[in-house]
Protein backbone atom coordinates (compact mmCIF):
# COMPACT_ATOMS: atom_id res chain seq x y z
CA UNK A 1 0.00 0.00 0.00
CA UNK A 2 1.66 3.08 -1.16
CA UNK A 3 1.80 5.74 1.83
CA UNK A 4 0.04 8.89 2.26
CA UNK A 5 1.61 12.24 1.22
CA UNK A 6 1.27 13.94 3.65
CA UNK A 7 3.01 10.99 5.62
CA UNK A 8 5.74 11.62 3.48
CA UNK A 9 9.05 13.49 4.08
CA UNK A 10 8.69 15.89 0.64
CA UNK A 11 5.51 17.07 2.67
CA UNK A 12 7.38 18.01 5.98
CA UNK A 13 9.49 20.74 4.81
CA UNK A 14 8.39 23.84 7.34
CA UNK A 15 9.81 23.34 10.88
CA UNK A 16 8.12 26.47 13.29
CA UNK A 17 11.04 25.89 15.72
CA UNK A 18 13.54 27.25 12.51
CA UNK A 19 11.47 30.03 11.89
CA UNK A 20 11.07 30.71 15.55
CA UNK A 21 15.06 31.00 15.60
CA UNK A 22 15.49 33.34 12.74
CA UNK A 23 17.61 36.25 13.24
CA UNK A 24 16.62 39.77 12.19
CA UNK A 25 18.58 39.42 9.45
CA UNK A 26 17.65 36.73 8.36
CA UNK A 27 13.62 36.86 8.39
CA UNK A 28 14.30 40.94 7.05
CA UNK A 29 16.51 39.14 3.99
CA UNK A 30 13.73 36.14 4.11
CA UNK A 31 11.15 38.93 3.77
CA UNK A 32 13.17 40.77 0.88
CA UNK A 33 13.13 37.46 -1.59
CA UNK A 34 9.87 36.99 -1.17
CA UNK A 35 8.50 40.62 -1.77
CA UNK A 36 10.86 42.20 -4.92
CA UNK A 37 13.26 38.77 -5.30
CA UNK A 38 16.39 40.59 -2.85
CA UNK A 39 17.24 43.97 -1.62
CA UNK A 40 18.74 45.41 -4.14
CA UNK A 41 15.66 45.89 -6.97
CA UNK A 42 12.98 47.64 -4.56
CA UNK A 43 9.57 48.62 -5.41
CA UNK A 44 8.55 52.02 -4.02
CA UNK A 45 4.61 51.34 -2.87
CA UNK A 46 4.06 55.21 -3.10
CA UNK A 47 4.93 55.67 -7.13
CA UNK A 48 5.70 51.51 -7.67
CA UNK A 49 8.82 52.68 -9.52
CA UNK A 50 11.14 49.36 -9.15
CA UNK A 51 15.04 50.63 -8.59
CA UNK A 52 18.01 50.92 -6.31
CA UNK A 53 16.79 53.12 -3.69
CA UNK A 54 18.36 54.25 -0.88
CA UNK A 55 19.05 52.72 2.06
CA UNK A 56 18.98 53.95 5.09
CA UNK A 57 20.56 50.78 7.38
CA UNK A 58 20.44 51.88 10.87
CA UNK A 59 16.12 51.79 10.24
CA UNK A 60 16.20 49.00 7.70
CA UNK A 61 13.89 51.12 5.36
CA UNK A 62 14.97 52.51 1.77
CA UNK A 63 14.19 56.03 0.72
CA UNK A 64 12.82 55.98 -3.30
CA UNK A 65 15.19 58.29 -5.44
CA UNK A 66 11.81 59.20 -7.30
CA UNK A 67 9.14 60.48 -5.25
CA UNK A 68 11.69 60.67 -2.01
CA UNK A 69 8.79 58.63 0.04
CA UNK A 70 10.40 56.67 2.47
CA UNK A 71 9.76 52.72 3.00
CA UNK A 72 10.26 49.25 4.53
CA UNK A 73 9.23 45.71 4.17
CA UNK A 74 5.83 46.05 4.72
CA UNK A 75 5.60 49.08 3.43
CA UNK A 76 2.29 48.74 1.36
CA UNK A 77 0.92 45.47 2.96
CA UNK A 78 -1.25 43.93 5.36
CA UNK A 79 1.14 44.04 8.04
CA UNK A 80 2.05 47.93 7.92
CA UNK A 81 3.09 50.18 10.54
CA UNK A 82 3.89 46.72 12.56
CA UNK A 83 4.59 46.96 16.24
CA UNK A 84 5.77 43.25 16.51
CA UNK A 85 9.38 41.99 15.03
CA UNK A 86 9.39 39.98 11.83
CA UNK A 87 9.97 36.83 13.40
CA UNK A 88 6.72 37.34 15.43
CA UNK A 89 4.67 37.38 11.80
CA UNK A 90 6.67 34.77 10.41
CA UNK A 91 5.98 32.54 13.20
CA UNK A 92 2.53 33.18 13.29
CA UNK A 93 2.54 32.15 9.36
CA UNK A 94 4.14 29.03 9.99
CA UNK A 95 2.15 28.07 13.04
CA UNK A 96 -1.00 28.60 10.87
CA UNK A 97 0.53 26.63 7.84
CA UNK A 98 0.78 23.53 10.13
CA UNK A 99 -2.37 24.14 11.89
CA UNK A 100 -4.24 21.74 9.28
CA UNK A 101 -7.64 22.20 10.89
CA UNK A 102 -7.59 25.90 11.99
CA UNK A 103 -6.41 27.80 15.04
CA UNK A 104 -7.74 29.61 17.47
CA UNK A 105 -7.10 33.61 18.43
CA UNK A 106 -6.04 31.97 22.08
CA UNK A 107 -3.72 29.59 21.18
CA UNK A 108 -2.01 32.11 18.69
CA UNK A 109 -1.94 34.42 21.97
CA UNK A 110 -0.33 31.76 23.70
CA UNK A 111 2.15 31.03 21.78
CA UNK A 112 3.65 34.62 20.42
CA UNK A 113 2.69 35.54 23.85
CA UNK A 114 0.53 38.61 22.67
CA UNK A 115 -2.59 39.58 23.88
CA UNK A 116 -5.54 37.93 22.51
CA UNK A 117 -6.60 41.29 20.48
CA UNK A 118 -3.36 40.96 19.24
CA UNK A 119 -3.75 37.74 17.84
CA UNK A 120 -7.27 37.62 16.79
CA UNK A 121 -6.40 40.99 14.48
CA UNK A 122 -3.37 38.96 13.53
CA UNK A 123 -4.68 36.02 12.36
CA UNK A 124 -7.64 37.60 10.65
CA UNK A 125 -5.16 40.01 8.58
CA UNK A 126 -3.63 36.21 7.23
CA UNK A 127 -7.19 35.32 6.37
CA UNK A 128 -7.99 38.57 5.09
CA UNK A 129 -5.02 38.12 2.49
CA UNK A 130 -6.34 35.20 1.34
CA UNK A 131 -9.63 36.21 0.86
CA UNK A 132 -7.67 39.07 -1.18
CA UNK A 133 -6.03 36.98 -3.58
CA UNK A 134 -8.58 34.09 -4.10
CA UNK A 135 -9.62 33.74 -7.89
CA UNK A 136 -12.91 34.07 -9.00
CA UNK A 137 -12.53 32.33 -11.97
CA UNK A 138 -15.99 29.97 -13.72
CA UNK A 139 -15.67 26.63 -12.69
CA UNK A 140 -16.25 24.29 -14.97
CA UNK A 141 -15.49 20.06 -15.92
CA UNK A 142 -17.51 18.53 -12.36
CA UNK A 143 -18.82 20.55 -10.31
CA UNK A 144 -19.75 19.86 -6.28
CA UNK A 145 -22.20 21.70 -5.08
CA UNK A 146 -23.75 22.02 -1.57
CA UNK A 147 -24.52 24.04 1.53
CA UNK A 148 -24.48 23.65 5.85
CA UNK A 149 -26.02 25.87 8.32
CA UNK A 150 -24.07 26.93 11.39
CA UNK A 151 -25.54 28.61 14.09
CA UNK A 152 -28.59 27.02 13.38
CA UNK A 153 -30.26 25.80 16.72
CA UNK A 154 -30.75 28.34 19.99
CA UNK A 155 -29.74 26.54 22.95
CA UNK A 156 -32.69 24.50 25.05
CA UNK A 157 -33.64 25.56 28.02
CA UNK A 158 -32.93 23.96 31.06
CA UNK A 159 -36.61 22.77 32.03
CA UNK A 160 -38.35 20.32 29.36
CA UNK A 161 -41.55 22.30 29.90
CA UNK A 162 -39.93 25.22 29.15
CA UNK A 163 -38.09 24.18 25.71
CA UNK A 164 -39.29 25.12 22.19
CA UNK A 165 -39.44 22.74 18.89
CA UNK A 166 -36.61 24.34 17.29
CA UNK A 167 -37.69 22.50 13.77
CA UNK A 168 -39.75 25.71 13.11
CA UNK A 169 -38.51 28.46 11.82
CA UNK A 170 -40.04 30.91 13.93
CA UNK A 171 -38.04 29.66 16.61
CA UNK A 172 -34.90 29.30 14.98
CA UNK A 173 -31.39 31.39 16.09
CA UNK A 174 -31.59 35.12 14.04
CA UNK A 175 -28.00 34.51 13.37
CA UNK A 176 -28.56 31.43 11.70
CA UNK A 177 -26.31 31.02 8.63
CA UNK A 178 -25.39 29.05 5.73
CA UNK A 179 -21.92 28.56 3.79
CA UNK A 180 -22.70 27.49 0.04
CA UNK A 181 -19.46 25.52 -1.68
CA UNK A 182 -19.08 24.90 -5.10
CA UNK A 183 -15.93 22.36 -5.92
CA UNK A 184 -14.36 21.81 -9.32
CA UNK A 185 -12.64 18.11 -9.59
CA UNK A 186 -9.22 17.59 -11.33
CA UNK A 187 -10.23 16.09 -14.89
CA UNK A 188 -8.98 12.47 -15.97
CA UNK A 189 -6.30 14.12 -18.16
CA UNK A 190 -4.90 15.93 -15.23
CA UNK A 191 -4.83 13.56 -12.75
CA UNK A 192 -2.76 11.19 -15.31
CA UNK A 193 -0.35 13.78 -15.80
CA UNK A 194 -0.14 14.37 -12.11
CA UNK A 195 -0.70 11.67 -9.83
CA UNK A 196 -1.26 14.46 -6.58
CA UNK A 197 -3.95 15.98 -8.88
CA UNK A 198 -6.83 14.23 -7.26
CA UNK A 199 -10.33 15.24 -6.06
CA UNK A 200 -10.72 18.86 -5.69
CA UNK A 201 -9.45 21.46 -8.16
CA UNK A 202 -10.50 24.72 -6.71
CA UNK A 203 -13.06 25.46 -4.22
CA UNK A 204 -15.80 28.56 -4.00
CA UNK A 205 -17.24 29.41 -1.13
CA UNK A 206 -20.32 31.73 0.09
CA UNK A 207 -21.96 32.75 3.25
CA UNK A 208 -25.92 33.30 2.59
CA UNK A 209 -28.88 33.51 4.24
CA UNK A 210 -30.20 30.32 3.35
CA UNK A 211 -29.86 27.51 0.56
CA UNK A 212 -32.56 28.40 -1.75
CA UNK A 213 -33.28 28.94 -5.20
CA UNK A 214 -32.72 32.15 -5.88
CA UNK A 215 -29.55 32.27 -4.25
CA UNK A 216 -28.00 28.94 -5.71
CA UNK A 217 -29.07 30.31 -9.13
CA UNK A 218 -27.52 33.30 -8.87
CA UNK A 219 -24.23 32.01 -7.84
CA UNK A 220 -24.28 29.25 -10.12
CA UNK A 221 -24.87 31.51 -13.06
CA UNK A 222 -21.98 33.76 -11.79
CA UNK A 223 -19.28 30.90 -11.25
CA UNK A 224 -20.21 27.81 -12.93
CA UNK A 225 -19.71 27.47 -17.22
CA UNK A 226 -22.85 26.39 -18.63
CA UNK A 227 -23.20 22.77 -19.66
CA UNK A 228 -21.27 21.89 -16.59
CA UNK A 229 -21.54 18.67 -15.23
CA UNK A 230 -23.00 19.55 -11.77
CA UNK A 231 -23.38 17.04 -8.62
CA UNK A 232 -25.74 18.46 -5.87
CA UNK A 233 -28.26 16.28 -3.29
CA UNK A 234 -31.81 16.14 -3.13
CA UNK A 235 -32.15 19.66 -1.91
CA UNK A 236 -35.45 21.49 -3.67
CA UNK A 237 -32.87 24.44 -4.39
CA UNK A 238 -30.94 22.63 -6.63
CA UNK A 239 -33.95 21.44 -9.40
CA UNK A 240 -33.52 24.71 -11.73
CA UNK A 241 -30.25 24.25 -11.99
CA UNK A 242 -30.74 21.28 -15.05
CA UNK A 243 -31.78 24.37 -17.39
CA UNK A 244 -28.13 24.89 -18.21
CA UNK A 245 -26.16 22.74 -16.65
CA UNK A 246 -25.72 19.16 -16.89
CA UNK A 247 -27.64 18.04 -13.41
CA UNK A 248 -27.08 15.05 -11.22
CA UNK A 249 -28.53 14.27 -8.16
CA UNK A 250 -27.67 12.03 -5.04
CA UNK A 251 -30.44 11.34 -2.49
CA UNK A 252 -28.71 11.49 1.16
CA UNK A 253 -31.83 9.83 2.71
CA UNK A 254 -31.79 6.59 0.82
CA UNK A 255 -27.78 6.71 -0.07
CA UNK A 256 -24.28 8.39 -0.28
CA UNK A 257 -23.43 7.11 -3.56
CA UNK A 258 -25.93 6.31 -6.16
CA UNK A 259 -25.95 3.17 -8.31
CA UNK A 260 -24.88 5.04 -11.33
CA UNK A 261 -21.78 6.46 -8.63
CA UNK A 262 -23.22 9.92 -8.20
CA UNK A 263 -21.35 11.67 -5.38
CA UNK A 264 -21.36 15.04 -3.70
CA UNK A 265 -18.41 13.91 -1.69
CA UNK A 266 -16.12 16.57 -2.62
CA UNK A 267 -18.67 19.23 -0.63
CA UNK A 268 -18.89 16.63 2.05
CA UNK A 269 -15.45 16.31 2.82
CA UNK A 270 -14.63 20.40 2.57
CA UNK A 271 -18.01 20.51 5.55
CA UNK A 272 -16.51 18.07 6.90
CA UNK A 273 -12.97 20.08 7.94
CA UNK A 274 -14.68 23.53 8.46
CA UNK A 275 -16.85 21.47 11.21
CA UNK A 276 -14.18 20.41 12.69
CA UNK A 277 -12.37 23.78 13.17
CA UNK A 278 -15.77 25.34 13.93
CA UNK A 279 -15.93 22.79 17.15
CA UNK A 280 -12.70 21.92 17.61
CA UNK A 281 -10.52 24.73 17.20
CA UNK A 282 -12.27 28.19 17.43
CA UNK A 283 -15.44 27.18 18.85
CA UNK A 284 -17.59 30.48 18.02
CA UNK A 285 -17.64 32.17 14.44
CA UNK A 286 -19.06 35.60 14.20
CA UNK A 287 -21.24 35.87 11.04
CA UNK A 288 -19.05 39.02 10.41
CA UNK A 289 -16.48 37.06 9.65
CA UNK A 290 -17.59 34.14 8.54
CA UNK A 291 -16.69 34.37 5.53
CA UNK A 292 -13.31 34.91 6.31
CA UNK A 293 -13.10 31.30 7.79
CA UNK A 294 -15.45 29.60 4.63
CA UNK A 295 -12.33 30.60 2.36
CA UNK A 296 -9.48 30.02 4.86
CA UNK A 297 -10.75 26.20 4.62
CA UNK A 298 -11.02 25.99 1.26
CA UNK A 299 -7.60 27.25 0.58
CA UNK A 300 -6.21 24.64 2.96
CA UNK A 301 -8.39 22.19 0.80
CA UNK A 302 -7.18 23.23 -2.38
CA UNK A 303 -3.55 22.82 -1.28
CA UNK A 304 -4.06 19.96 0.96
CA UNK A 305 -1.47 18.20 -1.71
CA UNK A 306 1.38 20.81 -1.27
CA UNK A 307 4.46 20.56 1.58
CA UNK A 308 3.89 22.69 4.10
CA UNK A 309 6.58 25.42 3.08
CA UNK A 310 5.29 26.16 -0.45
CA UNK A 311 2.41 26.74 1.81
CA UNK A 312 4.17 28.95 3.77
CA UNK A 313 5.76 31.31 1.03
CA UNK A 314 1.97 31.02 -0.69
CA UNK A 315 0.57 32.63 1.98
CA UNK A 316 3.62 34.81 3.15
CA UNK A 317 3.63 36.33 -0.61
CA UNK A 318 -0.12 36.88 -0.16
CA UNK A 319 -0.08 39.01 2.83
CA UNK A 320 3.02 40.43 1.36
CA UNK A 321 1.09 41.45 -2.49
CA UNK A 322 -2.42 42.60 0.47
CA UNK A 323 -2.90 46.19 -0.08
CA UNK A 324 -2.29 47.76 3.94
CA UNK A 325 -6.22 50.11 3.08
CA UNK A 326 -8.48 46.67 3.76
CA UNK A 327 -11.16 46.41 6.35
CA UNK A 328 -8.31 45.68 9.28
CA UNK A 329 -6.71 48.79 8.72
CA UNK A 330 -7.27 51.00 12.15
CA UNK A 331 -8.35 48.53 14.11
CA UNK A 332 -7.04 49.58 17.00
CA UNK A 333 -8.77 52.58 16.78
CA UNK A 334 -11.75 50.76 16.98
CA UNK A 335 -12.29 50.46 13.18
CA UNK A 336 -13.90 47.10 13.17
CA UNK A 337 -15.96 45.79 9.97
CA UNK A 338 -20.04 46.15 11.26
CA UNK A 339 -21.32 44.42 7.85
CA UNK A 340 -21.82 40.96 7.27
CA UNK A 341 -20.13 39.81 3.73
CA UNK A 342 -23.59 38.04 2.54
CA UNK A 343 -25.09 37.05 -1.10
CA UNK A 344 -28.12 37.92 -0.67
Amino acid sequence: MAQHFLLNSKAKTLSTLRIARLSDEEAFAFLCELRWGGQEQVVCPKCGVQHKAYFISTRKQWRCKHCKHTFSITSGTIFANHKLPLQTYLYAIALFVNAVKGISACQLSRDLCVQYKTAFALSHKIRESLMVQRALFPLQGEIHIDGTYVHAAPRPKNKKSERVDRRLKANSNPNKRAVLVMRERYSAEETAKNPLCVGAKKTLTFPILSENTDTVKKLATAYIAPNSRIHADENAAYDELMVRYDLHRVNHQKEYRSDEGITNNLAESYFSRFKRMYYGQVHKMSNIYLDNYANEVAYREDTRRLDNFTIFKDITNKCLATSSDNHWKGYWQGHHRQVERLVM
